[in-house]
């Protein structure tokens, strides 16, 4: 049976586990842990809180299962739970008393190099505080425009195989990462320009 089950499409373990078989999610678990700990770190930027990240997502998901529709992939309704746990560990990180960043070091990210972030890696380009603000903003996106940034900007993976994990064209997979961009890079900056001012004062 494990050999059968290993060799199974995600949609057909997914319907397995929705009836019950919890081998069939212990695959989906062993087919996504990797891919979902390597997003959660993206985000996290720290080992211990990614690996506590993905056990909630995957909780999360073995609890929402029964209410999974097919409107869209495993893995894209996956990477969004991880997405949002990581989020969530991160906030509540940045709540306590020292952020994790501090100790790695080296001089903050000039914040307004956000404005080319797509000529660079997205992690190079956020210090803390611009972390911190862009994790909220991610939140406020929109669903099919958060989709794509996640899959493409956090996870790195390239057009074409976004598109064909969303069902969508490489057009439209470039339409809506420009738009999350653009909407990003914006609430950034007016964050930064908005603090700068706020210095200013007398």
């Amino acid at each position: 049976m494990t050999q059968v089950i290993s060799e199974l499409p995600d949609a057909e373990l997914v319907k397995l586990a929705q009836a019950g078989e919890t081998r069939a999610f212990d695959e989906l678990v062993r087919r996504y842990q990797d891919k979902a700990f390597r997003l959660c770190f993206k985000i996290l930027r720290h080992e211990e809180d990614a690996a506590e990240a993905v056990q909630d997502a995957f909780l999360s998901s073995f609890r929402g299962l029964k209410n999974f529709k097919a409107e869209s992939t495993f893995s894209t309704w996956l990477y969004r739970i991880a997405t949002n746990a990581a989020l969530m560990k991160y906030r509540r990180r940045r709540a306590g008393h020292v952020s994790y960043e501090q100790s790695q070091g080296g001089e903050d990210s000039e914040p307004m190099a956000i404005a080319d972030w797509s000529s660079q890696p997205l992690d190079e380009l956020l210090d803390a505080e611009t972390r911190e603000i862009l994790s909220r903003e991610v939140e406020k996106l929109p669903t099919n425009e958060r989709e794509v940034f996640v899959l493409r900007d956090i996870m790195e993976q390239s057009n074409e195989h976004v598109a064909r994990e969303l069902g969508l064209t490489v057009a439209a997979v470039k339409s809506r990462l420009h738009r999350a961009r653009v909407h990003l890079r914006d609430r950034v900056n007016r964050y930064f320009r908005e603090k700068v001012s706020r210095k200013s004062r007398p």
